[in-house]
């Protein structure tokens, strides 16, 4: 085999297994959201050459790896390889659960007091990035891509480059990056950041993400900075809690320059649309419209993490019925917080919580026709969620640190520019997208309280122009944008391997 064009490390497998007449047969993913569709597109760019995706798929080391390791899948996208990593539950467990989610997470988040090391094993950490990064090896062309996803692939790039010094290596993060006192707290920052500086381009959602990983790099290995320019100017409102009016457009280390992309992901603004058309979707809210019986409706949806604020949203809703009695019976909340896998046990303090807070909600305010607090522990299927989204009077999204933030901008598309009140955490990553929600602290109850009072007061034509702003926005810099501004960053590589200036090379 020549080796693909581009090669994508992430995670997730594009694809389905699904069992017909005893013979395993490989499909896309049902679900058309999220970012996955996204990634496989880029495979369309690619001719008649084929695009490869590298994921893991456990095994049972007593049993041995019995499924194909390298399978071809039959996509809209175009035929793809997939190379599927044999990972044991052990490896699994100590790599993702426990070493990302307990001490990387938390420092990424900027929590450092939730930050574990006790339990981390650094060298399965290790021994699993560097086997994503021999299979990527395996499949990628001389002259290829390898393009990486997120942190706790962070390696990766360190072990590709000693296997093809000349490939190219690009790496997205889908989280914040935070500065460097407190990603300093890790005791392999050194290794980290020296692994993606073995990239050629690393990418983030925000500016403030890319300058913090600059400062980074500069403060721990000595690397120096470019030049700054001007961001987008949808993304450098003044005055917001993670405006960046300009970031570096390199960094420099060891005679290799790495440049730093910023792009934040959209949502799918052209699916919701085509949901929302079809008489199902629309038979759906009316129904969901004579369920409320003429009530409000407020919807918090997210994972269950910490560092999704749901504690925080379920305890100013609360509050909001403390004050406020003559909405007793008038308001009601949806929350989805979708349970984290079972081996996730540093989430497990968080699903008590917000079982207790509902159970202790229901319990003081219920009636006997009305309950206030509806909880979804499991994810709402897409097309139902955007029904809800459309007729949701207000969708409170606290963040107390959030990379980006899907389900806002999902809110926004769902209301196309119909009213409906964004309430949105300053720390959420898209927060600077969008100046015209109504933004809060999600660290202040007087802020929570202030944005659910006003949200519920606000005017309709007041809502509506907002909604209708954020909604131009939210269809402009859609999952379609974030990919043709990633393609035109890949771009650079050649231009600045060849010596050319990241600025010249956007030319």
């Amino acid at each position: 085999m020549s080796g693909s064009p581009l090669v994508i490390v992430y995670h997730r497998q594009p694809l389905e297994e699904v069992m017909v007449d005893g013979k395993i047969h490989y499909r896309t993913n049902k679900s058309p959201n999220g970012i996955v569709p996204t990634l496989k597109s880029f495979f369309n760019h690619l001719g008649e050459e084929a695009g490869s995706w590298v994921a893991w798929k456990t095994f049972d080391p007593e049993v041995g790896v019995d499924f194909e390791k390298v399978v071809t899948v039959e996509d809209p996208f175009g035929d793809y390889r997939v190379s599927r990593l044999p990972l044991t539950k052990e490896q699994v467990e100590s790599f993702y659960h426990v070493t990302s989610k307990e001490a990387l997470w938390p420092i990424l988040h900027s929590f450092p007091d939730r930050y574990r090391y006790d339990n981390v094993d650094w060298e399965t950490f290790r021994e699993v990035n560097r086997a994503f990064a021999e299979a990527a090896a395996e499949e990628v062309a001389d002259d290829g891509l390898v393009w990486v996803h997120d942190y706790n692939l962070w390696l990766v790039p360190l072990y590709l480059r000693r296997i093809k010094p000349d490939v190219k290596i690009a790496f997205f993060h889908h989280t914040p990056f935070p500065g460097p006192d407190v990603f300093n707290v890790l005791p392999w920052r050194r290794e980290i950041v020296n692994a993606l500086l073995d990239c050629d381009l690393v990418g983030f959602h925000l500016p403030r993400y890319a300058r913090n990983f600059a400062e980074v790099a500069r403060s721990l290995m000595g690397a120096t900075m470019g030049e700054a320019i001007p961001v987008d100017p949808v993304l450098a409102t003044p005055g917001m809690a993670l405006s960046e009016p300009d970031v570096p457009e390199k960094v420099t280390f060891e005679g290799r320059d790495v440049l730093l992309g910023v792009a934040p992901v959209g949502c799918n603004a052209s699916l919701v649309d085509s949901i929302l058309a079809t008489e199902e979707n629309k038979a759906l809210q009316a129904q969901l419209l004579s369920e409320l019986d003429g009530r409000r409706l407020i919807m918090t949806v997210g994972r269950t993490d910490y560092t999704k604020g749901m504690v925080e949203s379920l305890c100013a809703f609360e509050r909001l019925l403390e004050r406020r009695p003559e909405l007793i019976g008038k308001v009601k909340m949806l929350a989805t917080s979708v349970r984290a896998a079972a081996q996730m046990t540093v989430y497990e303090g968080t699903q008590r919580d917000i079982e207790g807070l509902v159970g202790r909600i229901n319990g003081r305010f219920s009636t006997l026709d009305w309950t206030p607090v509806v909880l979804f522990g499991q994810a709402i299927p897409f097309e139902k969620l955007v029904a809800y989204y459309a007729i949701a009077d207000v969708c409170l999204t606290a963040p107390l640190r959030d990379g980006l933030n899907l389900v806002a901008k999902e809110y926004v598309a769902s209301k196309a520019g119909n009213p409906g009140v964004l309430i949105l955490s300053e720390f959420a990553g898209c927060a600077v997208e969008l100046p015209q929600a109504m933004l809060t602290n999600p660290y202040s109850n007087r802020s929570l309280d202030n944005a659910l009072d006003t949200a519920l007061a606000t005017p309709p034509e007041e809502a509506a122009a907002a909604m209708a702003a954020m909604a131009k926005e939210v269809a402009t810099y859609d999952l379609g944008h974030w990919a043709a501004v990633t393609r035109e960053q890949f771009t650079k590589i050649d231009r600045v391997r060849a010596g050319a200036r990241p600025t010249e090379a956007a030319a």
